[in-house]
C-alpha cells in the first residue's frame, strides 16, 4: 500500500477529526442548561469517525488518525493557555493547564482504548464493537477529564488555578444526593456520549456501507 493512496484514504478521517476537535474545544465554552457544554454534542463524533476508520481501513489507520485529531488538541490547548481573558477585575488564561492537560490525557487514553477494543470485537455483530468500544471510551474519556480538570485532590498540579467553583457542594444534577459540582458536569457529559453512542450506530451502519460498496 503506497504512501499515496494512505494519504488520500485516511485524509477524510483526519479532517473530520481535527474538525471535531477544534469546534469542541471551542463550544465547551458555551453552556448548555446548567449541566452541560455545546461542546459535549460535538465531541462523542470523535468516537464515530475513530470506529469508521477501524471498520473500513483497520486499527493501524485509526490510530493515525486519533494522533491527528490529539496534535490539533494540543496545539488548541496551548495556543489557549496563551489568550488572557479579562473577568472581574482580573486576568486569567482561556483554557488553564488543568484542563490541557485533562482534555489531552482523556482524548488519547480512551480513543487509544476505543480503536483496542474495537479490534477484538470487529468479528462479531456489526453493532457490538462501535457501541463497546465507544461505551467504554466514553466512561474513562469523562473519568479522566473530570477528575484531572477539576478535582480538588489534584489541585497540586496547578496550585495557582482556583477551581472552587467546580468544588462547591451542590445535589447531584440538582435533585441528588450533595456532591461537587463537577461531579454533576461529569455525570451529564457521561450521560449524553452514552446516548450519542446509541445514536451513532445508523450513521456509522451507513457510512461504512457507503466506503465499502
Amino acid at each position: 500500500m503506497t504512501h499515496s493512496f494512505l494519504f488520500r484514504s485516511h485524509l477524510p478521517g483526519i479532517l473530520a477529526m481535527a474538525a471535531i476537535v477544534v469546534a469542541s474545544n471551542i463550544l465547551v465554552q458555551f453552556l448548555l442548561g446548567n449541566w452541560l457544554t455545546w461542546g459535549a454534542l460535538t465531541y462523542p463524533l470523535a468516537f464515530l469517525v475513530t470506529d469508521v476508520m477501524n471498520r473500513v481501513y483497520g486499527a493501524a489507520a485509526a490510530r493515525r488518525v486519533v494522533w491527528a485529531g490529539f496534535a490539533v488538541g494540543v496545539t488548541c490547548s496551548l495556543i489557549g493557555t496563551q489568550i488572557m481573558l479579562q473577568g472581574d477585575g482580573y486576568s486569567f488564561p482561556a483554557v488553564t493547564l488543568r484542563v490541557a492537560l485533562g482534555s489531552g490525557l482523556a482524548f488519547l487514553s480512551a480513543q487509544m482504548l476505543d480503536v483496542a477494543l474495537f479490534d477484538r470485537l470487529r468479528d462479531g455483530a456489526w453493532w457490538r464493537a462501535p457501541l463497546a468500544s465507544t461505551l467504554v471510551g466514553s466512561t474513562l474519556d469523562t473519568a479522566l477529564f473530570f477528575t484531572i480538570a477539576f478535582s480538588a485532590t489534584l489541585s497540586f498540579i496547578e496550585p495557582g488555578n482556583d477551581t472552587s467553583w467546580a468544588t462547591e457542594a451542590l445535589p447531584l444534577l440538582g435533585v441528588g444526593p450533595m456532591v461537587p459540582l463537577w461531579v454533576s458536569l461529569a455525570v451529564a457529559d457521561w450521560s449524553v456520549k452514552l446516548a450519542l453512542a446509541l445514536l451513532a450506530l445508523a450513521p456509522f451502519r451507513a457510512i461504512v456501507r457507503r466506503l465499502t460498496a
